[in-house]
This record gives structure tokens, C-alpha cells and sequence, in this order.
């Protein structure tokens, strides 16, 4: 079995990393509009390529809709 090579955050980590509050990330979970996580037992933890998906799928380049 190979060993995993994605790194695991924390929802205090990656809070920090977004410039955002652990409970900004627990209503993405519960609205489910934000990055994939992990459930390990009670713990809630991110895998770092599903952050960096999520953050790319929601690269913008103008706000609003188009008419």
C-alpha cells in the first residue's frame, strides 16, 4: 500500500490559510460550497488537493452574471 502524499489540514490551518474563521468553513460543509474534507472519526480534515481544486474551480473573472 502506498503511502498518502496529500497533506491533511486542519479546519484551524486551512482557516488561516484562506484568511477566513473555522466557522466560515463548518458552513461550507453544511451547505456544501466549499472543499471536499475527511471525516476521521469526529475530526474534520482537509486533504490539500481538494483545497487546491476548490480553489480552482472558483477562479472568477468578473462579478456578477453576464447579461
Amino acid at each position: 500500500m502506498n503511502a498518502p502524499t496529500d497533506k491533511l489540514l486542519t479546519p484551524a490551518e486551512l482557516a488561516d490559510y484562506l484568511g477566513t474563521t473555522t466557522g466560515n468553513l463548518a458552513q461550507f460543509r453544511y451547505r456544501g460550497t466549499g472543499p471536499a474534507f475527511v471525516k476521521v472519526g469526529r475530526r474534520v480534515l482537509y486533504r490539500e488537493s481538494d483545497v487546491t481544486a476548490w480553489i480552482a474551480a472558483n477562479v472568477r473573472t468578473m462579478t456578477g452574471t453576464a447579461a
